[in-house]
């Protein structure tokens, strides 16, 4: 398989201490091209996405913690019957984001919302985002443009690779371009 993200563009934005590796999934419990990335690419830890650390501790031995509805039950919320299965990846701002291993397909949960949104058509696409986004941080750190050239080159370089970001205007990416053009970050 041949994608557009790499480990070394992962590593290059993020460092290789903010990179959290998965573990490698046969076929039948994984889309096969998205457990490939989360095993080579992995998921970035930084102050816009955390992704989860130890799935392992510190809950009981029936809790899954990679799985939503576990969470969800765990936490006390409700969860769509469809998404149960679904695995969390982290949080994105604050939203939740979750994957349908079977489909590849990523959504974001909004923080105090009973759906979803459909986030990224894909892990390559959410990994490419991330990436993309990082960049946007360090030129806005070096000031090197204004608020809205970066949020326009990140809608522009995102959305041609995948437009499913911004489709939704209630999307996580959506809003938190609008909050740093207005500059609340």
């Amino acid at each position: 398989m041949n994608f557009t993200v790499t480990p070394t563009g992962m590593i290059e934005a993020y460092g290789l201490e903010n990179v959290v590796f998965f573990p490698q999934y046969t076929a039948a419990e994984v889309d096969p091209g998205s457990g490939s990335l989360l095993s080579l690419v992995g998921l970035p830890h930084s102050d816009v996405f955390s992704s989860r650390i130890d799935p392992e501790d510190p809950y009981s031995p029936d809790f899954d913690p990679v799985a939503l509805g576990s969470r969800f039950d765990h936490y006390g919320f409700p969860c769509p019957a469809e998404s149960r299965s679904w695995w969390m990846l982290g949080n994105l701002f604050t939203s939740l984001i979750a994957f349908d291993p079977k489909s590849g397909k990523v959504y974001a949960f909004p923080e105090g919302e009973e759906g979803y949104i459909l986030l990224h058509r894909d892990i390559e696409s959410l990994l490419f985002a991330l990436i993309e986004f990082r960049k946007l941080e360090v030129d806005h750190d070096n000031e090197t443009s204004e608020p809205e050239e970066l949020s326009e080159r990140f809608r522009r370089v995102v959305g041609e690779f995948d437009p499913t970001p911004f489709a939704d205007e209630d999307s996580q990416w959506n809003l938190s371009l609008q909050e740093f053009e207005d500059g609340m970050w």
